[in-house]
């Protein structure tokens, strides 16, 4: 094996010997030729066996040689065949230099660290396996990448036979560091790659929005880490959505921890031979999320902008966010959604000009891609389903460019008209004082209607300008410029006491909102898409 040095081939004598596959043997010896790993099992074992008998053989050589016993002919390679493991009464392997290593003919025995993984579900027929699930799942995708998820206790049989490599070889000079053993997952996708990338057609891309996942779990040796608990209880702690504390950055952390002498004392190195391979958990495919932005018009006030839900009983039949969503979840195929606008106005409220920016972030989606004119007739048949709502500037946006929605939102104004009740009656001369307030400051204590959801605190705001508009002795209309975030209600009627300055005091007498309306939302953003 021309990629093997001479400093490596005791390492692959210790490794055969433990246990370990041709491709775990590669890893340890930090080949990172991707091609390599690819050879046939039989292949690999072959030039491995060939590797590792050099010097070994010759020695045998010459000593049956003075008993003119003929050459050393131990090790034949043989369909299926894989090596022995050989451990000395305390579990450390042998390494006699007085014998060749063996073989046998029997079925490959599950590699001791990999626990099967680089030997079962890397060839073609795995591959296979893989793209029928997909190919069921039914998504629309043009390039893809492989995640694999690993049980825990591969980590710690990684530790315990790079610990015996150290112990046994690194006197003979061998000084590769543990970080420079090349990964399951890596090696593994080496293989897979290529073999799925043919199989369904498309490119394997690291970036690519489409992920396959593959998760194997072994449950003989599941215990294997359970030993770390009593030497880093801090590192094992429960976790949301975890079936067991022992995760695989958990284990890690405690291997970080652990001393070499501690380890060894509780776990074999080499590690046990375990009496199964193992299994595929699931195979899944997720697409990243697709984001979609546009601005929207609320003509009822009756709606509300999400769906008003209260302890399980639903108050209104729709919403906003319904209203949009139902015909972007049918045409993308998404698993769910996330909806999120600049601002928000109440049931009452209409939003007019315009309208109000929003984004929606679809989960898992089976069809990602559109065309312009797709999105157009989307928005159109938006727009055609409702009286109550109409969507512009629909488009699909990064999830980057979301932040512009969001981002500076208290600095920007939001433009409002509301129909005004006064106890008193009132004539013109009485309202004109309003049309001369600029740059008016209240601070508004978090209003009670909101207060369920919103933190209690006091919040300072700015109304930029107002303008007044007669109507009759009790009416009035109230033209406002704020800044985004003002409670235009609560500034109208004082909300007890709670926004003051409020128009209330301004006027000396009780006032009230009948309607309002948004009229503007400053945000420049998504980009207006002319008709």
């Amino acid at each position: 094996m021309h990629l093997l040095k001479e400093k490596d081939r005791p390492v692959v004598r210790v490794l055969l010997n433990a246990g370990c596959c041709p491709r775990c043997v590669l890893r340890f010896c930090c080949v990172g030729l991707q091609s390599t790993y690819r050879q046939s099992y039989k292949d690999l074992m072959k030039e491995l066996t060939d590797f590792a008998r050099v010097g070994e053989c010759k020695k045998s050589n010459a000593e049956t040689e003075e008993e003119n016993d003929p050459p050393c002919k131990k090790i034949k390679l043989e369909e299926t065949e894989d090596f022995i493991p050989e451990s000395d009464k305390n579990g450390t392997v042998t390494n006699s230099t007085q014998e060749c290593l063996t073989l046998q003919k029997d079925e490959p025995k599950t590699c001791v660290v990999c626990l099967g993984v680089l030997q079962h579900f890397c060839d073609k027929d795995f591959a296979k396996q893989m793209s029928r699930v997909v190919e069921s799942a039914n998504y629309q995708f043009s390039s893809l990448v492989v995640s694999v998820s690993l049980p825990a206790q591969l980590s710690v049989r990684e530790h315990a036979t790079w610990l015996l490599v150290k112990q046994e070889v690194g006197q003979q000079g061998f000084s590769s560091g543990k970080d420079d053993v090349i990964q399951v997952k890596e090696a593994y996708k080496w293989i897979i790659h290529p073999l799925i990338s043919e199989e369904l057609g498309v490119p394997v891309d690291g970036k690519s929005p489409f992920e396959v996942s593959v998760a194997f779990t072994h449950s003989e040796t599941d215990g294997d880490c359970h030993f770390l608990a009593s030497v880093c209880s801090n590192c094992f702690k429960p976790a949301k959505n975890k079936q067991s504390v022992f995760t695989r950055m958990a284990v890690i952390k405690a291997l970080e921890k652990i001393k070499e002498e501690d380890f060894r004392k509780q776990f074999s190195c080499p590690p046990n031979s375990p009496e199964t391979k193992c299994e595929v958990q699931d195979i899944q495919c997720l697409h990243s999320p697709l984001y979609v932005a546009g601005r929207y018009n609320k003509y009822s006030r009756t709606l509300p902008q999400t769906p008003w839900v209260i302890d399980g009983e639903r108050k209104m039949e729709s919403s906003v966010e319904e209203l949009i969503s139902e015909h972007l979840l049918a045409v993308s195929r998404a698993g769910g959604l996330n909806f999120s606008s600049s601002g928000r106005e109440d049931v009452d409220v209409r939003t007019l000009g315009n309208g109000r920016p929003f984004a929606i972030e679809l989960l898992n989606p089976h069809r990602a891609t559109f065309t312009k004119e797709e999105i157009k007739n989307l928005q159109q048949t938006i727009n055609k389903s409702s009286d109550k709502i109409k969507v512009r500037d629909l488009q699909i946006v990064t999830r980057e460019a979301m932040v512009h929605m969001k981002e500076g939102e208290e600095g920007k104004t939001k433009c409002y008209n509301a129909l005004i009740w006064t106890e008193k009656a009132i004539q013109t001369s009485d309202i004109e004082f309003i049309n001369n307030i600029k740059e008016f400051k209240i601070d508004q204590k978090t209003p009670l209607r909101v207060l369920h959801r919103r933190p209690l605190a006091v919040r300072p705001r700015v109304i930029h300008t107002m303008r007044a508009e007669f109507l009759d002795e009790h009416h009035f209309r109230l033209y406002l410029k704020t800044q985004a975030g003002t409670y235009i209600k609560e500034f109208v009627h004082g909300d007890f006491g709670r926004t003051k300055p409020n128009l209330c005091n301004l006027m000396s007498t009780v006032t009230d909102i009948l309607e309002l309306d948004v009229e503007s939302v400053d945000v420049d953003w998504p980009p207006a898409i002319e008709d």
